[in-house]
């Protein structure tokens, strides 16, 4: 930037001319970029302040992918704290900057003054004198071509008011404090000593990465069914794409496959992870590779590639999106076994090390190392996943990631940000919170998270202010199951916890998924383990789901509706914007999601306010107590329940009955008086 008349910069050394401090969204002081997606309302905030009283003003210049530039200012929301914050919304994907300009405003300094003492009468004449000396800047730089040419009118007229001594005091300041010019200088300020924060990296993702459902199958059970005669025949691409118009006619987004592989025969694991299959065990699907390929193939009793292709297809012609579940891991029959042995832990008797969790041990499952051949199995890894986007895949699910080198992972994803950045990576990391955390700050679109285990108010809420404190680099996916967990919760509590626990995943966050069998209230666990009982990653699974429908059994009708007031309300695409209120009842949590008209794109602004049970075993009669301004009401408001149609008339403090049978909770869209 070079140094003008007007704006003379205090970036020599040091701290600055005015300090700029905690700037945000910032991750680990810009070691690791922030993300949002396309169209989201992003918070800027920053502490800057300076010595004495004159006037200050803070912008963020944001630059988008081609290097243009625009500037915004931001607020003082806490005089006090020095704090300062503004909202942007990028509305186009790629690598995006941004950074903190901190100023002087000499003119906001001289009109401040002048309001003040003009009136008393104090030294009139020398401040008028002052605020010619400011306007005179502000047409030098019209004159210059630095502002608009149309703006020299205004400014001359202002100038001539002050250097007329015979009007009125009050008449020669007018002109110079009127709204025209300073909407001039609000859009355009005057600025000295300018101060620039570091640039800091900000990447915008597509949209899926930040909103979506997903609902998780095994397409091998989808069609799959038993002979007596012969035994059983698996399902296959062609089956499982016949599933794909229930599933989007449910609203999901994204049709995320298990692994659709080649299963490894040696230590096939039969039922419920037995170690002693039945001929007609299919195996695990996480057992990856065998003489038919590795993962690179499909497995012959699904099809073909051309099947695989008519599947995509299929989903696309839906408006659905296909996730391929990523298991990085080998059979002990995957080629890579013995074309690579240097990809896998021998151990000291010679043989390779299979997966274990002391003291669960999968014999069926040989870990990879990357610590002997690192640039040739990053190699095979980015080609693998080049083949299967080749054929459409947008979105990959990565099983386990916290078992293998982070640096991998940031290397990797940097790559694929570079060549593909329409495909987004799901972490399933239900591990330590900082692995999770860097995980995302290395280029994970999204992470499975704790919300499984997460049941009360009081931790849902805890739960959920932490996520966005981690926004800027972590987006949460949540799951009520998953085909490895089934929760103490969900068993105990039957189709009331299925329910409950789907209209919390739904509204809480942008992303939530389900897994195939939930719509079913599939809730009996494996004696000793939080899974199901005859576990679908082990045998074939076909269900009757028309048949569930039919008889009034399924959760197939909530799930729709859950999807389609997630897709008719922009502000639960959101996560940042969440509020919560509180309740009498501890078990009762109430929380609201806020855009105004700006962020909606359409003209009003949204907000949807969730009044829900927690716990699956009991009703609740209370009493809320909701911050309006959140609300963006008054004291009294109309609202509408969204699962049910009714409107309420509500105020500040309501009264509402819950029943863990029949009404578990609200889904409320306020309606705001511009829309009465």
């Amino acid at each position: 930037m070079s140094e003008t008349t007007t704006e003379r910069t205090g970036l020599a050394a040091g701290i600055g001319r005015i300090p700029i401090m905690g700037v945000e969204p910032v991750v680990d002081g810009g070691r690791f970029p922030a993300s949002c997606a396309e169209g989201e309302t992003v918070t800027v905030r920053a502490n800057a302040f300076r010595e004495g009283h004159d006037a200050m003003g803070v912008q963020v210049v944001l630059t988008d992918p081609d290097g243009a530039e625009q500037r915004q200012p931001l607020r003082s929301v806490n005089p006090g704290l020095d704090r300062w914050e503004t909202t942007i919304r990028p509305m186009t994907t790629g690598h995006w900057s941004f950074r903190i300009e901190a100023y002087s405003a000499p003119y906001d300094t001289w009109a401040h003054e002048a309001q003040i003492k003009v009136p008393a009468g104090i030294d009139v004449d020398l401040v008028c004198a002052e605020g010619v000396l400011v306007l005179q800047r502000v047409l030098a730089e019209i004159e210059a071509g630095t502002r608009p040419r149309g703006d020299g009118a205004v400014v001359r007229a202002a100038l001539e008011s002050l250097r007329a001594p015979g009007l009125p005091a009050a008449a020669r300041i007018a002109p110079a404090l009127a709204a025209d010019l300073r909407g001039i200088l609000t859009e355009r300020p005057l600025r000295e000593g300018v101060t620039l924060s570091e640039t800091y990296r900000l990447i915008v993702h597509r949209r899926r990465a930040l909103y979506g459902s997903w609902y998780e199958f095994f397409p091998r059970s989808e069609g799959a069914h038993f002979d007596p005669d012969t035994g059983w025949r698996s399902g296959t691409l062609r089956t499982a794409a016949q599933s794909l118009d229930r599933i989007a006619a449910m609203g999901f987004d994204v049709a995320y496959l298990t692994p659709i592989h080649p299963i490894g025969s040696t230590f096939r694991k039969g039922r419920n992870n037995t170690l002693d299959p039945r001929p007609e065990d299919p195996g695990s699907p996480y057992a990856i590779g065998a003489a038919e390929g590795g993962h690179e193939a499909i497995h012959p009793e699904l099809g073909t590639m051309e099947d695989f292709d008519a599947f995509v297809g299929r989903a696309r012609e839906l408006g659905l999106e296909v996730a391929l579940d990523i298991a990085l891991q080998c059979s002990p029959d995957h080629p890579w076994v013995t074309e690579h042995p240097e990809w896998f832990t021998v151990r000291a008797d010679g043989t390779i090390a299979y997966a274990e969790n002391p003291p669960k041990k999968y014999q069926d499952i040989y870990p990879l190392s990357f610590e002997t051949d690192y640039e040739g199995l990053y190699a095979a890894i980015r080609d693998l996943l080049e083949m299967w986007v080749s054929h459409g895949v947008t979105l990959f699910r990565v099983d386990n990631p916290h078992t293998k080198p982070v640096r991998f992972w940031e290397e990797l994803l940097a790559e694929f940000d570079e060549k593909h950045p329409e495909v987004i990576f799901l972490a399933e990391a239900f591990t330590r919170p900082t692995m999770m955390h860097t995980l995302g700050k290395v280029g994970y679109h999204q992470s499975y998270t704790y919300f499984t285990w997460r049941e009360s108010a009081e931790e849902l809420r805890e739960y959920l202010e932490e996520l966005v404190e981690s926004a800027p680099y972590m987006r949460p996916s949540v799951w009520p199951t998953t085909h490895d967990i089934l929760t103490p919760y969900m068993s105990e509590g039957g189709r009331r916890a299925f329910t409950l626990r789907a209209i919390l995943a739904a509204t809480l966050v942008p992303t939530w998924g389900i897994y195939s069998g939930y719509e079913l209230v599939e809730d009996v666990p494996r004696p000793g383990a939080q899974e199901q009982i005859d576990n679908e990653k082990y045998e074939f699974k076909p269900r009757d789901f028309a048949g569930a429908l039919e008889r009034g059994e399924s959760l197939e009708p909530l799930l729709g509706t859950l999807n389609r007031i997630r897709r008719e309300h922009p502000a639960l695409q959101t996560l940042s914007t969440i509020s919560f209120h509180e309740a009498d009842d501890e078990q009762v949590l109430v929380f609201s999601k806020h855009l105004d008209a700006a962020g909606t794109g359409t003209g009003s602004p949204d907000t949807v306010l969730v009044v829900s049970l927690t716990a699956h075993d009991r009703d609740s009669f209370t009493t809320l107590h909701l911050d309006l301004d959140a609300l963006g009401v008054g004291e009294s408001f109309e609202v509408e329940d969204l699962l049910t149609g009714e409107r309420f008339a509500w105020h500040r403090d309501p009264v509402v009955i819950l029943s863990a049978t029949d009404r578990p909770a609200h889904i409320l869209r306020i309606i705001h008086p511009e829309e009465s």
